[in-house]
């Protein structure tokens, strides 16, 4: 592959990463859920299989420790999550999602079926289980980072 052409799909593919993000996030904003960014989408993300420390929400995320709890406080304030005692560590806070919470995380499932659903229109159902397939092989595991 030509540098040219590696240059031309790294573009593509953010350019589908940020499109994805930013129609979720408006999904989400139609939804009801008007005061969230898309950070808060990938906290949310961390957030919701049993909560987390801010110490692991700024791993998942990539900032420091501060910039976690900065967007934790955020988030408590916003009534989309809650601090609570850490069931295996006294000295730290467990943060869960609220109701609230759940129910943007649900929206932004929503809203992500609302988007790769038109891609399906576009490319057919085949063509992005193939793209999913294709996809997977190569996307690096562990936490989705945003892109600062």
């Amino acid at each position: 592959m030509q540098n040219s052409e590696a240059m031309a799909l790294s573009a593509a593919l953010l350019a589908v990463a940020g499109d994805l993000t930013q129609r979720i996030n408006d999904g989400v904003a139609a939804r009801g859920f008007t005061d969230i960014r898309p950070a808060h989408g990938f906290a949310f993300a961390r957030l919701a299989p049993g909560g987390a420390t801010a110490t692991e929400l700024a791993a998942h995320l990539g900032v420091t420790k501060q910039a976690a709890s900065q967007l934790v406080d955020e988030i408590v304030r916003k009534g989309y999550a809650e601090r609570r005692p850490h069931p295996g560590d006294a000295r730290a806070r467990l943060v869960v999602l609220t109701e609230r919470g759940r129910a943007c995380t649900r929206a932004a499932e929503e809203a992500a079926v609302d988007v790769v659903g038109g891609w399906a229109e576009l490319m057919g159902e085949g063509e992005v289980r193939a793209l999913w397939g294709r996809l997977a092989r190569i996307a690096p595991h562990g936490p989705i980072k945003p892109a600062w």
